[in-house]
């Protein structure tokens, strides 16, 4: 009772239908492999992202020039102002790490020389 399902059954009425999808699809799914694997295919597919990447450009361009002109007018920052933002803070951050080792260095130092007194 086991394998009812890969046989043929003729009085089912769309016992037919599937049999004929599912043939279908397994050859379609076989050509579209053999498609997809071809040089041609990749050339294309290359020269169509290439087409959209080119042709893309100035709308992003626009896009990016209208966002940054609507946060100015609502007094939001931009990326561009986030980043220098977290340059500042980042440069800021490494001098305090900075000082904080050579006040380690210090308060050594001056320990180290009022013990041996």
């Amino acid at each position: 009772m086991g394998d009812t399902k890969d046989k043929f059954n003729p009085l089912d009425p769309a016992g037919i239908f599937k049999e004929m999808r599912d043939t279908s699809m397994d050859a379609w799914a076989k050509a579209m492999v053999k498609l997809v694997h071809t040089d041609a295919y990749s050339e294309s597919t290359g020269k169509m992202l290439d087409a959209w990447l080119t042709s893309s450009g100035p709308f992003r361009k626009a896009m990016e020039n209208s966002m940054s002109q609507a946060l100015a007018n609502l007094n939001l920052p931009s990326l561009n102002d986030v980043s220098r933002l977290n340059e500042r803070l980042t440069n800021i951050e490494l001098r305090l790490d900075d000082l904080d080792a050579k006040l380690d260095a210090f308060l050594t130092k001056v320990g180290n020389s009022g013990s041996g007194d």
